[in-house]
């Protein structure tokens, strides 16, 4: 059974930075490319970065792009979103994902596996 779980969210004023983490059990993390997602409430889930197996390879959320970035440490099996520059509008809780069946890794439908996600609260 694979498990996933985010780590890493916080209460951060705006213009400060939180690092997410995400580890993954029950399945080869080197295996698939990856994603971090967002939801805040009453909008719908978003991508936010995607990264490919080998970690050359990554895309933004336009909103994020320049301020967030996506890394992965396979032989640690984890995986980061490095944020920077948070802004009131990042407030939204974080899902991480794996085990892409296909299509755009920015599309929530695209991914199989999913955490519960971690509390990012950005204040003024």
């Amino acid at each position: 059974q694979v498990q996933v779980m985010e780590s890493g969210g916080g209460l951060v004023q705006a213009g400060g930075s939180l690092r997410l983490s995400c580890t993954v059990s029950g399945f080869r993390f080197d295996r698939s490319w990856m994603g971090w997602f967002r939801q805040a409430p009453g909008k719908e889930r978003e991508g936010v970065a995607c990264i490919s197996r080998s970690g050359g390879e990554s895309y933004y959320h336009s909103s994020v792009q320049g301020r967030f970035t996506i890394s992965r440490d396979n032989a640690g099996r984890t995986l980061y979103l490095q944020m920077n520059n948070l802004k009131l509008e990042d407030t939204a809780k974080y899902y991480c994902a794996t085990d892409l069946r296909g299509g755009r890794c920015l599309e929530p439908n695209v991914f199989n596996a999913w955490g519960q996600g971690t509390q990012v609260t950005v204040s003024s």
